[in-house]
């Protein structure tokens, strides 16, 4: 049995134990990178491909001799042609829940740096600004709490009810959206527009999928509070970014904190990461990314593999 991890460098800077992995199944092969003229060649005789980002398409897939299983190292699998797959009789297997941690301490992470302007602060000790105040505490940017505000959750599995439960330790109050367009809302959920209109964050945790594409543009920015505060660290493109762009530079919405954007790499002509002003923060789409989260993404893929070989349940996307 041979396996291949295409581009392992997206999950690891050294720091990972792979013996899991290793015990799983051998030997590996693991490719930093890799490019589209590569790959044939690379999992031509495995029977195990692992890969996060890369895209395997019908024409590679097709062109495989012993592939067997197909393990994603992510939660989502739109790079992966899962009709062809299935035409081959080749599981695919994504990870689950590996990341919650991770990415609700960085939602909250942009949150006060947001709500304490810590760049406009850190900034103004930087150009010695504090050192030639007259007072102790320069109050130059005004500071706000999380305690008492309202956080709109739009998106509420694993990641939305995690951002919740730390939400309200905040003392927030928490409102879940309903699906967009429906025009009544099951228990506990509020009506989509009602969230907007009500919430001082709206934090998104959905999928990117048809219906979610650019589900946050102008109309939805016009419906929120000029006091409220986006933050996005699920998918780029749910966000329409020119659409952010007007909200942020006309104060249409007070900030953004953004994770993701719908390119990525971003080009230079973002013009998102042109935005001069320190009430949008940009993260390049690292709040997966903790060690610990990388960690238990691997032994996750290694649990998936032990068990595609054992006859047991090992996350098969339908």
């Amino acid at each position: 049995m041979r396996a291949v991890f295409l581009d392992f460098a997206s999950v690891t800077r050294g720091d990972m134990d792979c013996t899991a992995l290793e015990q799983a199944v051998s030997p590996w092969q693991y490719y930093d990178e890799t490019d589209a003229d590569q790959v044939l060649e690379r999992i031509q005789d495995a029977e195990v491909v692992v890969c996060n980002k890369f895209s395997l398409n019908r024409e590679i897939i097709a062109a495989t001799r012993r592939l067997k299983l197909i393990c994603i190292a992510a939660t989502g699998y739109n790079n992966i042609d899962l009709k062809a797959a299935a035409e081959r009789g080749i599981p695919v297997c994504n990870v689950r829940g590996y990341a919650t941690p991770s990415v609700v301490q960085h939602v909250f992470m942009l949150m006060l740096n947001l709500t304490c302007r810590f760049e406009n602060y850190r900034q103004l000790v930087k150009q010695g600004r504090w050192q030639a105040s007259r007072h102790f505490c320069p109050l130059d940017f005004g500071i706000e709490e999380l305690s008492g505000k309202v956080l709109g959750i739009i998106g509420y599995g694993e990641l939305g009810k995690a951002v919740a439960d730390v939400a309200r330790a905040f003392g927030m109050r928490v409102c879940i959206a309903e699906h967009k367009g429906l025009p009544s809302a099951r228990t506990g959920r509020m009506p989509f527009d009602d969230v907007l209109r009500q919430s001082d964050f709206v934090s998104l945790h959905c999928p990117l999928l048809e219906e979610t594409h650019g589900m946050i543009g102008q109309r939805e920015f016009e419906l929120m509070r000029p006091t409220a505060y986006l933050i996005n660290t699920a998918r780029g493109a749910i966000v329409n970014e020119a659409d952010l762009l007007q909200a942020l530079s006309s104060g249409r919405i007070a900030g953004a904190g953004l994770d993701v954007l719908q390119k990525e790499p971003p080009d230079h002509e973002n013009l998102l990461l042109r935005y001069p002003h320190a009430n949008l923060i940009i993260t390049p789409h690292v709040a997966w990314a903790s060690r610990e989260s990388r960690q238990r993404l691997l032994d996750q893929i290694a649990g998936n593999i032990h068990n595609f070989y054992h006859g047991k349940p090992f996350n098969q996307i339908p």
